[in-house]
Formats: structure tokens, C-alpha cells, sequence
């Protein structure tokens, strides 16, 4: 690895790539290249960007991921790593998913990995909720499980932003009620699921910020656990003073926004002592700790800066 190793984002006009741009701005060790803006969807153009990169992160659409993907593929043995910002990967053989927090020896696979994935927002609430719980023995790996979430506009692409910031969409919206969302393949592996959960998101009229629920009736789990057992588990896995936190469920209220512009991600357990039922809350910034912070993160594992 160069002292100041190259990064090309292929893709850095959109949402996820001007915010990663923006960031590594101010991480002086990495030296990041762009495209000229008329050259951006050239693929000779692309082709010298990739040769030079020490690693391409790529901010595309999925099938423009996957063409990418077969562009530096064509580059040979002096290929260079690939962050993939989108879901066409997450799941895909010979690619190491980016949730460097979602178990022991995770930092390491992605700093050792030629290609890595990034996880997608919702996804990386839902597994950083149940995956404890479900490696632990707590939830079963069958057990049926119901995700909601809450979403703020701009993870929705640009169509959504246009809408929202145009003064044409709604308040609050459900979506993804086809019950087959793209973030579910990762959201049911990666969280140790064998069942697939009902997914149901939703978008509100906020820019950034995210909110991951999962209602849980305590009475049907094996253990029937109490709230603190939940807290227990998720503490074993995450330790202190890294960028996942348990924290009190201290009010009966959450907004997603508190997060934004970070990389942190935040966990509560919400219950009742006279109730065997709990909510299982994770709160991120869709654009932070949901996108562009994690791939900033994953990048200073795979560059090892």
C-alpha cells in the first residue's frame, strides 16, 4: 500500500458519493481522484481512474455496480479493491460484508478483503438488533420476526429527494408493501435469520435520520427473557466506545434525526414490567452510520489509515 493511497468513486455525483467525498476531505492520509464530470460515464475514462486506485468505491445503481465490477475485473492481476456502495453485492460469493461491528474478526475479513459490500441502512439496524440475540440463543433463527422503519427522504434516491424537496410528496408514506424490499436477502443472512422477517419501511418528510423497530412478545421466546437480558447480549457484543452503544430507554418518545451527520448507532429496549412484550429500537443516520460513514469506515479498514 502507497503512503497516501488512491481512491477513485465511481458514482461520487450522486447522494452517497458527494457525502463520502465530503468526508474524506478531512482525512489527509487518503488521496482521492474524480473524474472530470463530462468524462463520468466514459468507460476508457473510468478504466484509467480504476487502474490508478489502490480502491474504486463504487455509488451506483446496481446494475451499474455490476458493470463496474466487470470493467475491473477486464484490469487483470493490478486490479484494484472495490468498496460497493450499493446492494448489488451484499450478498453475492467472494464479497465480505461491511458491517465491521456485526461480530468478532468482522474489522479484519474487511480489511484483508479485495471486495467489500456496504450494508444497507435498514439492514444494518435490523442485524445489529437481532444477531446478538439470535447467535446468543435468545431469539430462535426461525422465529417470525417484523421489522419497521422509518427512513428520512434521502435514502430513497433521486426521484424521492426531487419529490420531497418539490413539495409533491406526501407527509409520511409506506413503500416496499410487495413484501419483497432489496435489503431483505441481507437483512435475514447477516442477522442469522433462517426465516425472512416482515419487512415493512416507510418514508417521512425529514432529510437524514432512521429509525429500526422490532416488537418483540418476550412470553413466546424460549427464555422469555426480561428486557435487561436483551441489554445484556447486545453489551457482550459491541463493548463500549465503539460506534454501536446501548443506551436507556429513559422516555417513551424517539426521533430518528439525533444521530445525523454521524456514524454512530444507537440501540434501546423499550418495555413494560407488567408487559411480557418489548420494542427493540435502532436509531442511525441514513446517510452516516446507514451509507456514506460506513463506507468511509470500511475504508480506513481496508486502507489501513
Amino acid at each position: 500500500m502507497s503512503t497516501n493511497p488512491i481512491v477513485f468513486i465511481d458514482g461520487e455525483a450522486g447522494t452517497t458519493g458527494l457525502k463520502i467525498r465530503e468526508y474524506l476531505a478531512h482525512e489527509t492520509a487518503i488521496n482521492v481522484r474524480s473524474i472530470d464530470p463530462v468524462m463520468r460515464k466514459d468507460e476508457a475514462a473510468r478504466a484509467a481512474m480504476m487502474r490508478e486506485a489502490d480502491v474504486v468505491v463504487l455509488c451506483l445503481p446496481d446494475e451499474a455496480a455490476r458493470e463496474a465490477v466487470a470493467l475491473i475485473d477486464q484490469i487483470g492481476d493490478q486490479a484494484p479493491r472495490v468498496l460497493d456502495a450499493s446492494s448489488a453485492h451484499r450478498v453475492a460469493d467472494g464479497w465480505t460484508y461491511g458491517f465491521p461491528e456485526m461480530g468478532a474478526g468482522q474489522s479484519g475479513a474487511i480489511a484483508a478483503a479485495r471486495r467489500v459490500s456496504n450494508p444497507g441502512c435498514y439492514p444494518t439496524g435490523a442485524i445489529a438488533l437481532l444477531r446478538p440475540l439470535i447467535e446468543g440463543g435468545m431469539v430462535p433463527r426461525d422465529h417470525p420476526v417484523t421489522v419497521n422503519a422509518v427512513s428520512g427522504y434521502t435514502g430513497g434516491g433521486r426521484a424521492m429527494i426531487e419529490a420531497f424537496e418539490g413539495g409533491s410528496a406526501p407527509a409520511f408514506e409506506l413503500y416496499g408493501l410487495a413484501l419483497q424490499h432489496k435489503h431483505l436477502p441481507e437483512m435475514t443472512r447477516y442477522s442469522g435469520l433462517t426465516r425472512a422477517p416482515v419487512f415493512v419501511p416507510s418514508v417521512g418528510n425529514f432529510a437524514q435520520g432512521m429509525l429500526v423497530s422490532i416488537p418483540l412478545h418476550l412470553d413466546t421466546l424460549p427464555a422469555k427473557p426480561a428486557p435487561g437480558d436483551i441489554e445484556a447480549l447486545w453489551g457482550a457484543a459491541y463493548g463500549e466506545g465503539g460506534f454501536v452503544r446501548v443506551c436507556p430507554a429513559d422516555a417513551d418518545r424517539l426521533e430518528p434525526e439525533a444521530l445525523n451527520g454521524t456514524n454512530m448507532l444507537e440501540l434501546r429496549v423499550y418495555a413494560h414490567a407488567s408487559l411480557p412484550m418489548a420494542v427493540l429500537v435502532a436509531r442511525l443516520d441514513n446517510l452516516g452510520k446507514g451509507a456514506s460513514l460506513a463506507a468511509v469506515q470500511n475504508l480506513k479498514l481496508m486502507l489501513d489509515v
